[in-house]
C-alpha cells in the first residue's frame, strides 16, 4: 500500500487536526501528544467532518455534535466499542505521509 504526502509537520501545529481529501475519502490528520496520526475523517454519529474539529486531551472532537475519538486508537470517548478507522502515518524530512488502504 502506497504512502502519499498529505502535508508538512510545520503546517500542523501541536494539538491540532487538519482535514485531507484524497479522491472521495476524507482523513483527519492529528498532531496530539507529540505524535502525528490519521483517522477516518467521517464521524460515526452523523457523518460530521472530524478533520474540521479540534484536538482536546488526545481526542479529535467532531464540530457537529462533539463526539470525540482518540487520535491514536480511533476509539470513541464514551464507548470504546465504537471506533473510526485509523491509518498508518510516517514523517520523513518534515513531510507527513499517509498510507492509503
Amino acid at each position: 500500500m502506497p504512502f502519499v504526502r498529505v502535508g508538512s509537520v510545520s503546517d500542523l501545529p501541536p494539538e491540532s487536526v487538519r482535514e485531507v481529501a484524497i479522491g472521495e475519502n476524507l482523513y483527519a490528520i492529528c498532531h496530539a501528544g507529540g505524535k502525528i496520526t490519521a483517522l477516518s475523517g467521517v464521524c460515526l454519529h452523523r457523518g460530521g467532518p472530524l478533520g474540521q474539529g479540534q484536538v482536546r486531551d488526545g481526542y479529535v472532537i467532531c464540530p457537529w455534535h462533539a463526539w470525540g475519538f482518540h487520535c491514536e486508537t480511533g476509539e470513541n470517548d464514551y464507548d470504546s466499542s465504537k471506533k473510526v478507522t485509523t491509518y498508518p502515518v510516517k514523517v520523513e524530512g518534515g513531510d507527513i505521509l499517509l498510507q492509503l488502504p
